[in-house]
């Protein structure tokens, strides 16, 4: 059995962090905690670990999805001085399926 603290933490986490209703948006939510949830904030809420990061919820307010699928496409490399910042490659299926990530991110329109 496990402990009390892990069931509790079980129950919790998909109160802080629900998954995105779309398939594509759940495996580009895998992607991002894989990928991105060292540095960057992956939730609607929340600070980024390291300070300087964005968090991926803003992505979309700063730049377009387009350009974001094409800096996907070719390995993200980032302007600024960031060597923190690793470079990576991904498969057409895995951007858009970030990319769906980071459309359910933004805030829901009444």
């Amino acid at each position: 059995m496990l402990p009390s603290r892990f069931l509790l933490l079980a129950v919790a986490l998909p109160l802080v962090a629900p998954a995105p209703a779309d398939a594509s948006a759940r495996r580009g939510q895998v992607i991002a905690k894989q990928q991105c949830a060292g540095c960057h904030a992956i939730g609607r809420t929340g600070k980024s670990p390291l300070a300087k990061a964005p968090p991926l919820r803003t992505l979309t307010e700063k730049y377009p999805l387009e350009n974001l699928e094409e800096a996907f496409a070719e390995g993200i490399v980032v302007s600024h001085n960031a060597p923190e910042m690793p470079a990576f490659e991904m498969e057409p299926r895995q951007i858009a399926d970030l990319i769906d990530f980071l459309k359910s991110l933004r805030p829901k329109r009444r």
